[in-house]
């Protein structure tokens, strides 16, 4: 019998059979990205939760937010230096590429479902920009009781205020609201592409087709990863002790 008088069952049977052995297991986040994504989150959910219940609590909601500073200075320079899909140039996208996943127009060569997808990325963008607005702001926020930032002394008393205003109300709910959009996100993905957003930012790996370059994830450049982050945390205490000097 020739494949032209098969059953549709045994011709989509012979599509996934086909696609699978086109597919491989590669390499899309390395452990350092991982490892910040999830510290990072945990050090959120600790800030948010700190800081509303306030009290002896406040000085490790200032603790935590000093190590959201290191890993957003660390992230950055893993956007220059780490795996190829963590890398800001394999995840900024221009109106055009934009256009077409929204449209679902993906043009041969584009690959959205890689990385981070384009509005993803607006996603990462948004977040880390927030999350550094968060951190500067907390560094010379002033409640007038008992707390203040270690950077308070450079700004003026009416600028502190401002900045305070916005750390606790404007910038911790537009905060908020970006992660809700980004769990959402995730969520949405699972149920409607039946895509698993979450497990490849566990265990780092995608099944993808073949020929997608791999993010390199070495010794090496786990290596290279703890000595940019004792950096970022060397300049962050080097930039909390200004505050201390007379």
């Amino acid at each position: 019998m020739d494949s032209s008088s098969s059953s549709p069952t045994a011709r989509s049977a012979d599509a996934a059979a086909s696609a699978a052995r086109d597919t491989e297991t590669v390499r899309v986040w390395d452990l350092p990205t991982r490892l910040f994504h999830w510290t990072l989150a945990g050090l959120v959910i600790f800030s948010v939760i700190s800081a509303h219940i306030g009290g002896d609590l406040i000085v490790w909601h200032f603790r935590s937010g000093y190590a959201v500073f290191a890993l957003l200075a660390f992230r950055l320079l893993w956007g220059l230096l780490g795996g190829r899909w963590s890398r800001f140039s394999h995840f900024v996208y221009g109106p055009g590429a934009l256009l077409r996943y929204v449209r679902g127009q993906a043009r041969e060569g584009d690959r959205f479902d890689v990385g981070h997808s384009p509005l993803g990325s607006l996603s990462v963008f948004a977040l880390l920009l927030f999350l550094g607005l968060q951190v500067g702001t907390g560094l010379v926020a002033d409640d007038e009781i008992a707390n203040a930032g270690p950077l308070v002394r450079f700004v003026s008393e009416a600028a502190s205020h401002q900045l305070t205003s916005y750390h606790r109300d404007i910038g911790q709910w537009t905060l908020l609201s970006l992660i809700a959009l980004h769990v959402l996100a995730i969520v949405f993905y699972r149920l409607k592409h039946r895509r698993d957003l979450l497990g490849p930012m566990l265990h780092g790996d995608k099944q993808l087709p073949s020929g997608v370059p791999a993010a390199v994830d070495t010794l090496a450049t786990r290596a290279l990863a703890m000595l940019l982050m004792a950096a970022c945390a060397a300049l962050v205490w080097w930039v909390v002790s200004l505050g201390q000097q007379q």
